[in-house]
């Protein structure tokens, strides 16, 4: 079974805001999530998302602050 197979609505849900440019990411070996400004819900989700390589920090940035979240190829095979 592959990453994408198990996938829940929710892990689906913050990998569509990070494709739609509405997600930050914090740079750290434990990244925390924001959506829309607001700290993500379910951080535990969103760090699996990073350490699964479905989604990445954009540019580099200084540890613990935060920069724009992008979609890795895999993560966008995951939405297709």
């Amino acid at each position: 079974m592959t990453v994408i197979a198990v996938l829940n609505h929710r892990q689906l849900a913050m990998l569509r805001a990070v494709a739609g440019g509405r997600a930050e990411i914090t740079c750290s070996c434990e990244p925390d999530l924001y959506v829309d400004g607001l700290p993500c819900c379910d951080q535990g989700s969103a760090r699996e998302l990073v350490r699964t390589g479905l989604v990445r920090a954009a540019p580099s940035g200084a540890s613990g602050g935060r920069v724009t979240a992008a979609l890795t190829d895999l993560g966008r095979a995951a939405l297709h």
